[in-house]
């Protein structure tokens, strides 16, 4: 029986190696990208190849580049499930907000997956069966104040979410988020003791949600019922 194939970006991160892992466990063979941890991603691929038996194919480059991205593609012969995971953060006030910062944080965080989907969309059509998962953001439902890029990019990856559902939903393809809310990862490394906690109060669960967690999530989402999309599921513990 073929296996099952998985493109997930951003894998050298916190969520998207968690990701990788639970894919791996599951029995999908993997395609990996990452933007500068090539190191990283190269350790994680061997790992999941001695493991669990994944076939891992890496790829270093800035997704926010289509022509990166149509390069990516050209490794790629079939495809079951694109998991939009890379992201990156921005905090500051919008007024020192540079034209060269927002070109950088829209394009990760909004460009790639669009032009990633619109690369996987016909080799799911092939198929008549696929699935992308967003990896967004709370901030992306109700704004972050001196987070106004990153949550404008993950507001707009919600409704590219939602839209694209509604355009892929009669040629069974599901498109939905996870839209996450405090993670234990890297990309949270810049808050003080002091702010962690504050935050983890806030939090009805009491606690930060594990990368695990929102791959465990992401898993059930690629092997769901055709009727589940259009749908930006929180994973926040209850905060927002």
């Amino acid at each position: 029986m073929q296996k099952k194939k998985a493109l997930i970006t951003g894998a050298s991160g916190g969520i998207g190696k968690a990701i990788a892992e639970t894919f791996a466990k599951e029995g999908y063979d993997l395609y990996l990208t990452c933007r500068k941890a090539e190191q990283v991603l190269l350790s994680l691929a061997k790992e999941l190849r001695e493991n669990y038996g994944a076939d891992c194919v890496t790829f270093s480059g800035d997704l926010s580049d289509s022509e990166v991205c149509e390069q990516l593609f050209a490794k790629i012969k079939d495809l079951d499930v694109l998991v939009n995971n890379a992201g990156i953060a921005s905090i500051g006030l919008l007024t020192d907000l540079t034209p060269e910062r927002w070109k950088e944080i829209e394009g990760i965080n909004l460009s790639a997956p669009l032009y990633l989907s619109r690369l996987a969309i016909p080799l799911f059509l092939r198929k008549k069966n696929g699935c992308i998962i967003n990896i967004s953001s709370v901030w992306g439902d109700v704004g972050a104040s001196m987070e106004v890029a990153y949550s404008a990019t993950k507001g707009g990856l919600n409704a590219m979410t939602r839209a694209l559902a509604k355009e892929l939903g009669p040629s069974n393809i599901r498109v939905n988020a996870i839209s996450c809310g405090l993670i234990d990862t890297p990309m949270n490394a810049h808050l003080s003791s002091e702010e962690w906690d504050k935050l983890i109060e806030e939090i009805p669960a009491d606690r930060a949600g594990k990368p695990e967690e929102v791959a465990a999530l992401a898993l059930q989402l690629a092997e769901s019922s055709s009727y589940l999309t259009g749908q930006v599921i929180r994973l926040d513990g209850g905060w927002i």
